[in-house]
């Protein structure tokens, strides 16, 4: 009899344990247990922790809590101004109520993901192909209202939604390049224009102190003339001063009036040429006053008096061009 109920105990014991290996589940922190009686939800999910369900009668389904990242497959599409882009995006949402995860979508992962391709291939096509490259925070937003609107009744939430990168083709970068390019070159232009406006102000400026004070004038003369030489050139290039130039147009038409008065008036002495030392040399005057007579003195003496009376000279009768020579023939 004894036995018989120690091996009866032992059974039960047995089975029950049994069982409760059959019936007991533990939920994670990050997770909820959805409870189904005979295919029907019983209550509200199963908080994390021990719990127990009926075997062959409940069966419970672990949702998880956490925040899932989902990449979204690259998307070609055409932009409002018509450029053909590559988009890809990444999607992060949680469940929030394990139940509609479970009863609304069969797949709610693969649900997001397709709802996430078609917003982004429809917020493609109303954006332009500067707001995808510089204004993405306003399409992310836009982005994950449209993903957000249906997930809500999925029991899912939609936390954020970025956009990874947007592919162009080849023409379109060069396109961009060159644009970027002349822009550059534009503002160089202007900040160049400007720094020429701003420096033509200030030499005009300077200018007007110059011509107050000459005198700073060649100190900025002196100033260059350091500069320059500083650089240890062989070279030395000297400014000159403008104030020199309009002096030497102001001197010649004085020298040419001179000149013209010089040739109606006795010449000085000319210059005796280096073929001519050692010899005799003669003073003479371009055109001698009447009753003047030109004297020569041996070098080494010392000369007499420029100019003296002349000499008394005989009538000699000077040849005439039209009479002929004497003939030479035998009849003289």
């Amino acid at each position: 009899m004894i036995p018989e109920l120690v091996g009866a105990i032992v059974a039960a014991g047995a089975a029950g344990l049994v069982y409760l290996s059959a019936a007991a589940r533990v939920v994670k922190q990050y997770e909820r247990g959805v409870v189904f009686r005979f295919g029907r939800l019983m209550g509200a999910p199963r908080p994390p922790g021990f719990t127990v369900i009926i075997p062959m009668v409940d069966r419970l389904h672990k949702v998880n809590m956490q925040i899932v990242t989902l990449p979204v497959p690259a998307q070609e599409g055409i932009t409002r101004d018509n450029v053909t882009v590559r988009v890809d995006a990444v999607v992060y949402f949680k469940v929030v109520d394990a139940a509609n995860a479970l009863i609304q979508v069969e797949d709610y992962r693969f649900a997001v993901s397709q709802m996430a391709q078609t917003s982004l291939r429809s917020i493609i096509g109303k954006s332009d192909l500067d707001d995808l490259l510089s204004n993405r925070e306003k399409l992310n937003q836009g982005l994950e209202l449209m993903i957000d609107s249906p997930a809500i009744g999925w029991g899912v939430q939609i936390d954020r939604v970025e956009i990874k990168d947007v592919s162009l083709p080849d023409t379109m970068k060069r396109s961009m390049a060159r644009q970027a390019e002349a822009d550059r070159e534009r503002r160089a232009r202007v900040i160049n224009a400007d720094a020429e406006l701003q420096a033509s102000k200030k030499l005009a400026e300077a200018a007007g102190v110059m011509s107050e004070q000459p005198a700073a004038l060649q100190l900025r003369l002196l100033q260059t003339v350091v500069a320059v030489a500083a650089e240890k050139n062989s070279t030395l290039v000297l400014p000159f001063p403008v104030e020199l130039l309009r002096f030497l147009e102001r001197a010649a038409p004085q020298e040419g009036a001179a000149g013209h008065d010089g040739a109606r008036s006795p010449s000085a002495p000319a210059a005796p040429t280096p073929e001519s030392e050692g010899t005799p040399t003669s003073v003479q005057e371009a055109s001698p006053a009447p009753g003047l007579q030109a004297t020569s003195t041996p070098a080494g003496e010392a000369p007499p008096e420029l100019w003296s009376e002349p000499a008394p000279t005989e009538d000699v009768p000077s040849p005439s061009r039209e009479t002929a020579p004497p003939s030479l023939t035998g009849d003289d």
